[in-house]
């Protein structure tokens, strides 16, 4: 396994593709199945607006809760805005998961979703 060190010293701006996800795109690659929205919010949070379509790990139990991740699609680290998510992108990422941040966070796609848009997203 890649130590942090390695990705460090390996790392060129090719690695930044990918590494963020526009809503449009999650929103499409969601109703394909291609990916899981991890919500890395605190509990508090999430008891006052949660997001029922994502995966609720708050950022400082992602290493306990790493079994509930698949390695076959990929994850989508969302919180309010982005400083949470990223760093939960970048752990996820060094732990080898195939893993995005969600552009505008959470807070920018439930902009996109509310109203009638909330049905462009099949749950």
């Amino acid at each position: 396994m890649q130590t942090i060190d390695d990705i460090v010293r390996n790392f060129t701006l090719k690695d930044v593709q990918g590494m963020i996800i526009d809503i449009e795109t999650f929103i499409d690659k969601f109703n394909a199945k291609e990916l899981i929205l991890v919500d890395v919010r605190m509990p508090f949070e999430t008891a006052l607006w949660g997001v029922k379509f994502a995966l609720e790990i708050p950022y400082n139990e992602l290493p306990d809760n790493l079994d509930k991740l698949p390695k076959d699609k990929l994850i989508v680290c969302g919180c309010p805005n982005v400083y949470r998510s990223n760093m939960a992108k970048e752990y996820l990422r060094f732990k080898g998961y195939n893993v995005a941040n969600l552009d505008g966070g959470l807070t920018a796609l439930m902009q996109r979703l509310r109203g009638g848009k909330a049905k462009d997203l099949t749950i």
